[in-house]
């Protein structure tokens, strides 16, 4: 019988810049009185990667410009925050009240380019968290941290909560992966009936996000981590890359 078991890693402190993560996922395990086996796969919540990379800004530091403003005043939203979104983004694709739609510079099309102000840390309100620089090489960074700490050959994704056209509410999905495949391409596979599949492909990190999700909560629930056991996956580095579509393909932009 297949069985694939997600546990939350609780009890992680407070991430500030500079801290250890793989140490914290560590001890985290160990309060939990599991050890890391080669083969699990371990989801991290995108913002204490952010904290721990030291991606925090002051909003007081920050000097919006004529076009943050405009945009500002077209979706309600503070001009400070505006001003982060536009120097993280290549192109704004929707502005309505209450709405900023952007391709963040790491290619994702996205609200806000994943500036967030929820559980951004001390300043609350008048700070704001930006993605991680890199994240699938702060996926690789972990991931090897972790396998000179242990010698286990895991796997890291690292998740955040995107809207998704078409449908209300968010869900997880993954920004940053490391020794796993991001995509699985299952074409010319057969199915059940014999017939090769044409089209298939699975977005198997993000997969993994969003039912890490459902163990992290969204609002207070501090779990940050989840380890994820008895997933099957080809070993091998992946991208997160793999996972966004060519702007040629892209039929909604």
């Amino acid at each position: 019988m297949t069985q694939v078991t997600l546990t939350a890693l609780e009890g992680i402190p407070e991430v500030i810049r500079g801290a250890p993560l793989a140490r914290l996922l560590l001890e985290a395990l160990e309060r939990a009185g599991l050890e890391l086996a080669s083969g699990d796969v371990i989801a991290v919540a995108q913002k204490i990667v952010s904290k721990a990379e030291g991606r925090g800004v002051r909003l007081v530091d920050v000097d919006p410009g004529p076009r943050a403003h405009e945009l500002a005043t077209r979706t309600s939203k503070d001009p400070r925050l505006v001003e982060l979104i536009l120097r993280e983004s290549h192109e704004v694709l929707r502005a309505t009240p209450g709405v900023l739609i952007v391709e963040h510079r790491l290619g994702f099309i996205m609200a806000n380019a994943g500036v967030d102000r929820s559980n951004a840390g001390p300043g609350g309100e008048e700070s704001a968290l930006l993605l991680p620089e890199n994240p699938d090489g702060s996926a690789r960074a972990l991931r090897q941290t972790l396998l000179e700490l242990t010698g286990r050959e895991i796997a890291i994704v690292i998740n955040d909560s995107f809207g998704r056209a078409w449908r209300n509410g968010v869900a997880g999905i993954a920004i940053g992966v490391a020794g796993m495949p991001a995509l699985v391409d299952l074409r010319g596979r057969r199915d059940r009936d014999g017939r090769a599949l044409e089209v298939t492909q699975v977005g198997l990190a993000d997969e993994l996000a969003a039912a890490a999700s459902l163990v992290m909560g969204q609002a207070d629930e501090s779990v940050p981590a989840v380890l994820v056991r008895g997933l099957r996956y080809a070993r091998g580095d992946g991208s997160v890359r793999a996972l966004l579509r060519d702007r040629a393909e892209d039929l909604f932009r």
